[in-house]
């Protein structure tokens, strides 16, 4: 079994998954991506290898608990447990309150935060026996300043933020970390919220492990 650490990247793109893989990945760490889209993640694998990094790629539906099992089921026995999860996933449904359906927002919920524990509960076990793991949750302010016109969003980031919180109270004692930055903008190369300044983010966080709750956002 390779000695590096393991990353697991819950929702491969080209955004933030792909600058915390690269960061992580330049750390030492080999890297798990996760994701319904298979040419997504055959993109993703592809220009992490390009940089060396020891890279795979793993499809689930992150909205169906079966299927995010099965994977992480795969992981374990291919690649070994986790040291870090990110879980970075998310419905983005535009509507406001009045136009959006009860099974809308159900369907939104799956990913947006159910997906989430489903996700973490495949890793917590080992975490808890070997004292040692690290949590990640991809949030936005919006979780705490909802927008009316993204409500189903808003609904769900505010369940990420609260499940990222009680799981930090949960697994604390048995030397996990659990952290979440929540980002104020659209990300975007060449911005402030460039992907890979978010992964510094996520880097320090790991590597500090002093803040459970990072909101990153231009002064």
């Amino acid at each position: 079994m390779n000695n590096k650490p393991l990353l697991v990247i819950v929702g491969a793109g080209p955004g933030i998954s792909a600058g915390v893989a690269k960061k992580f990945g330049n750390n030492g760490f080999r890297v798990v991506l996760v994701s319904r889209t298979k040419e997504s993640l055959k993109r993703s694998i592809q220009e992490l290898h390009e940089q060396n990094i020891d890279s795979y790629g793993i499809s689930a539906d992150a909205s169906d608990p079966k299927s995010l099992k099965i994977a992480f089921g795969q992981i374990k026995s291919e690649y070994g447990v986790p040291d870090v999860l990110v879980y970075n996933v998310a419905n983005i449904t535009q509507g406001d309150s009045l136009s959006l359906t009860e099974q809308q927002l159900i369907e939104d919920f799956k990913v947006n935060t159910v997906g989430a524990l489903t996700s973490a509960q495949q890793v917590i076990p080992e975490m808890i026996e070997r004292k040692h793991g690290t949590l990640f949750f991809t949030g936005g302010t919006i979780a705490l300043e909802p927008n009316p016109e993204y409500a189903s969003l808003s609904i769900g980031k505010a369940g990420i933020r609260s499940l990222a919180l009680s799981l930090s109270e949960t697994l604390s004692p048995y030397g996990i970390f659990v952290g979440q930055v929540l980002v104020h903008g659209y990300v975007k190369r060449g911005t402030y919220y460039d992907p890979d300044r978010i992964a510094d983010v996520f880097w320090d966080a790991y590597d500090i492990k002093d803040q459970k709750e990072i909101i990153f956002k231009e002064v």
